[in-house]
């Protein structure tokens, strides 16, 4: 089986190499690395890439502008964030513009090589610190976001315990409902919103 490819982009040269050793001795394959989104760029029209693991804040092009350009131009690439920044506008920027995980720097290697695997796999990856970023969010709403509201009333209440960050566990404890009867639920409040992923509801129910 063919190794992943990766491309690296951030502006501290010791966390780029770094990186390269952590992904390399864990079997992936570096296709280049860059130190803004203008450099990643110039690497993809050589080299080919499966996904990208890329800062946010960088002299240059930032995180948020190449996330653009590569959803635009590279719809193929995934996109894992890897940065120090939570703040909210940043997350919401992020997985609103495409990104497939958001994790920060100081994850450590095996979460990272984690991630990789499950994002490759067609899974979201959301650090459990940005989690709570997103929870927050949704808790200091002030009006019922438009998402919600060709919800039934039970519909609402799973999406908005959902957004707080809930399991589905949780959410059953909490309505007094069996586990089975959420995930429906949660199936209906997918199909209902065309969204998929639970951090990116958090994002949706917050615009």
């Amino acid at each position: 089986m063919d190794k992943l490819r990766v491309l690296l982009v951030d502006d501290e040269p010791l966390l780029l190499e770094s990186l390269e050793i952590i992904l390399t001795i864990g079997g992936l394959e570096i296709s280049g690395t860059a130190h803004d989104g203008n450099e990643a760029l110039s690497v993809l029209e050589k080299a080919q890439c499966d996904i990208a693991l890329v800062d946010i804040n960088m002299q240059g092009m930032g995180g948020i502008e190449l996330i653009g350009h590569l959803k635009k131009d590279y719809p193929h690439i995934k996109i894992l964030v890897l940065t120090t920044f939570y703040d909210d506008t940043t997350i919401t920027k992020a997985i609103a513009g495409g990104a497939d995980g958001y994790l920060l720097k100081d994850s450590g290697k095996d979460a990272i090589l984690g991630a990789v695997s499950q994002i490759m796999s067609g899974r979201n990856v959301i650090d459990a610190k940005v989690m709570q970023r997103l929870a927050a969010l949704m808790s200091g709403q002030k009006s019922e976001p438009d998402i919600l509201k060709e919800m039934t009333s039970r519909e609402k209440e799973i999406a908005t315990l959902l957004a707080r960050g809930l399991s589905n566990k949780q959410i059953s404890q909490e309505l007094y409902i069996s586990e089975g009867t959420v995930k429906n639920y949660i199936s209906v409040i997918y199909d209902k919103t065309g969204i998929h992923d639970r951090a990116k509801l958090i994002v949706a129910i917050n615009s």
